[in-house]
């Protein structure tokens, strides 16, 4: 019997033994491509049956070019970087990990959202520059009381409304896309868009990044925000401009921000948000924890392993490729 032949446009893991595990009894032989272009995922996926990828594009052009994949299994949470209409016109399953890093990206929102309003990597390098001067980092606001805004009240966002009501933070969301009766089980206040930025302290970014949301938070967001708020953005980069942001910081429209993603990573040189007092940078580790990897591989490993065996995956992007076949 033929072994079964799969194909990795990139990898950031250390190892894909936790993958082959998860296929069980799927007799798989595994190729990596080299790097992440066209030509280099074609050589190990063009006569695949299944095609793993994490962070490379799989455009429509390589997919057109797949003549036995069955499945793209995506190790993340986004699928931005898939051409989902390509594949399902190819009858191709894709399956992701919308689950895999709901506690590691939701503590890293509340960690860099506390880091922020107390001021914490401001103090810490005056003590290292060896400057003990509590007024350098006036003033600080209480916690208690403040209003929390999440834009996307996916499952990311829902699993920060407990960890922020602990600190007394009080929260909104805005997202049409979510029902009455999630936002009334969590006891969040709905409101739009518009309302949000008018009326949070904090606002934290939790919605996929399509052709509208990109750039959402530009130069005409930064003006309806108070001048006191604080911006979080641990979901996708291309969300915020990031030299609108530079230019609101500048001009005292917000207060800060915190952000571990950007437009570009890693970022260039001349990103006008480094050396600021009021950013936190962080490089795209919100999604980490040597948990949450051992998770992210199973799952998607598994879930193809589904697909080969002709079953239904747990986390379908395009399940209509079931009823194309």
């Amino acid at each position: 019997m033929s072994k079964t032949l799969i194909g990795v446009a990139d990898t950031v893991f250390p190892s894909l033994e936790p993958a082959r595990q998860a296929l069980g009894d799927i007799d798989a032989e595994i190729h990596v491509a080299t790097e992440p272009t066209p030509e280099a995922i074609l050589e190990v996926a063009r006569e695949a049956d299944a095609l793993f990828v994490t962070y490379a594009k799989i455009t429509g052009d390589i997919i057109s070019e797949l003549s036995r994949c069955r499945v793209i299994g995506r190790f993340g949470v986004g699928t931005d970087n898939i051409d989902i209409d390509a594949a399902t016109r190819a009858g191709i399953m894709v399956t992701y990990a919308p689950v895999y890093c709901l506690d590691e990206v939701s503590d890293h929102t509340l960690a860099l959202l506390l880091a922020l309003a107390r001021k914490i990597p401001y103090a810490h390098s005056l003590v290292n520059d060896r400057r003990w001067e509590m007024s350098a980092v006036v003033p600080i606001n209480r916690l208690r009381g403040r209003i929390l805004g999440l834009v996307g009240f996916g499952n990311i966002a829902q699993g920060i409304v407990p960890k922020a009501r602990a600190f007394g933070i009080k929260t909104i969301a805005a997202d049409p896309y979510v029902s009455d009766e999630v936002f009334t089980k969590l006891d969040v206040e709905q409101v739009d868009f518009d309302q949000l930025l008018e009326q949070a302290d904090f606002i934290s970014i939790h919605t996929p990044l399509t052709e509208e949301t990109t750039n959402l938070f530009g130069q005409e967001a930064f003006i309806r925000m108070k001048p006191e708020a604080l911006l979080i953005n641990t979901a996708r980069g291309p969300l915020v401009d990031i030299d609108a942001l530079a230019q609101a910081l500048e001009a005292g429209e917000i207060a800060g921000a915190a952000l571990d993603v950007l437009p570009k990573e890693p970022p260039p040189d001349d990103c006008p948000l480094f050396g600021r007092d009021d950013v936190i940078l962080t490089p795209h580790t919100g999604f980490y924890s040597a948990d949450a990897l051992l998770d992210l591989q199973t799952t998607v490993a598994t879930d193809v392993a589904s697909v080969l065996n002709g079953e239904s995956p747990r986390f379908p992007v395009n399940p209509e490729v079931r009823d194309l076949k």
